[in-house]
Order: C-alpha cells, then structure tokens, then sequence
C-alpha cells in the first residue's frame, strides 16, 4: 500500500484516489457540500484555506490545504516506474 501525505502528517491510499482537482468550480464546490451533508467529507486542512479535493472510491472527499500540483508528480512518479 502507497500512501500519499497530504498535510499536517495525513496520508491517503493512493489505491483508493480516483482525482485530484482544484476547489475552485462550482460543481466541485457542490460536490464539496452534498459530501459534507451525507458525512463523508474528511477536512484535512486545519483551519486553513481548501488548495485541493481528494476524490476517493468509497465516495469520501477529502479537502487538503496543499496545492494540487504537489500531487501529479507523485503519481506519475509511481507509474513510470510499474512501466519500467
């Protein structure tokens, strides 16, 4: 199992990440707030400002105050080298 730290010494299954994507648009705001209605949003963030939302398989949503761009080259890192 890979885990992937997303602030404030939280980790995540990278197995279990479907997206990562920037809070910004209203239909990931949405999707934000119809999480937190049926209890499955998880803030990571501390008190500080949304950067980025998690998306897992188990239809939790996780909220990071990391930046989106701190994520990509992690995963991308982790399939060029399965390819290898």
């Amino acid at each position: 199992m890979k885990l992937i730290n997303i602030g404030f010494g939280n980790l995540v299954s990278e197995e279990r990440l479907v997206a990562v994507i920037s809070p910004d648009s209203a239909p990931v705001k949405r999707m934000i707030q119809e999480t937190r209605e049926r209890g499955l949003l998880i803030d990571a963030t501390y008190g500080r400002k949304t950067a980025s939302v998690f998306v897992a398989d188990s239809g939790h949503v996780i909220l990071s105050a990391l930046p989106p761009e701190r994520f990509g080259g992690k995963v991308e890192n982790t399939e060029e080298s399965e390819r290898i």
